[in-house]
């Protein structure tokens, strides 16, 4: 069997210079993609229910550019006016920036890391006179609160937003060689959509340990593992398989 069709579980990349297109042509192969998994925001009410008082907080850190748009789309439906005053600590340089559609950027106090959370608590370190607030996910990485605990900085984690399956009922079957994912959730996803799922020939690819742990964990078999060392993107991992599959 040849690898002639892929399915990526994630939206379709809006440059034309995705790699995947590259991998497509290149390797004559049809790869279609499709988010398994949405983000959904708590409402007013849930939030409420978490009893945080928003301008209890002296600074907020934000993982991701989705953190920003919930933290200041409640904000807005609980009536907070965010305070010129309050101090913003991002991930990286680009989320930082991405601040500029709620807030007038240059007067405002906008810290930034490298992209690397260990990395931001440093910075957030020599602040540790503030209180944080930090708008997550439901499901986020446990090293969020590991970390800042360690530091010994006043943080409030707020879940603003969660990770849902998406209905893949027009999909009707899975009918491509592989499966290529990029979370557990997304793992939870196809069973809950496709409760009688078989794997058989199907390659499932993934991403990162904690989704390898869970393809393995929901009992189907792992083919295609990134990064790995020959490996650093999923569409290299992709490439080698389907240079050496496709050759027999």
């Amino acid at each position: 069997m040849k690898i002639k069709k892929i399915l990526v579980s994630q939206p379709k990349p809006s440059t034309p210079k995705s790699p995947y297109f590259e991998l497509s042509e290149k390797n004559n192969v049809k790869i279609d993609f499709r988010p398994f998994i949405q983000i959904e925001g708590v409402s007013a009410k849930e939030f409420r229910q978490q009893k945080i008082n928003i301008l209890e907080h002296t600074a907020v850190i934000f993982t991701s550019r989705t953190a920003i748009d919930h933290f200041f789309r409640i904000c807005e439906e609980t009536r907070v006016t965010v305070p010129d005053d309050m101090k913003y600590f991002c991930i990286s340089e680009a989320t930082a920036f991405y601040l500029q559609k709620y807030i007038v950027y240059r007067k405002r106090k906008i810290f930034h890391s490298t992209g690397k959370f260990p990395d931001l608590v440093e910075v957030i370190k020599k602040h540790k006179q503030e209180k944080f607030l930090v708008p997550l996910s439901d499901i986020h990485k446990q090293e969020i609160p590991d970390l800042l605990t360690k530091a010994k900085v006043k943080f409030t984690k707020a879940i603003l937003y969660r990770t849902v399956s998406s209905d893949l009922s027009d999909l009707k079957e899975i009918d491509y060689d592989v499966l290529v994912f990029f979370s557990p959730s997304g793992i939870k996803s196809l069973l809950q959509n496709f409760p009688n799922f078989k794997q058989n020939d199907t390659l499932i690819a993934s991403f990162g340990p904690a989704t390898a742990k869970a393809v393995k964990e929901a009992g189907l078999r792992l083919d295609i593992q990134a990064p790995m060392p020959q490996a650093p993107s999923m569409t290299a991992a992709l490439e080698m398989y389907i240079k050496k599959y496709n050759k027999k």
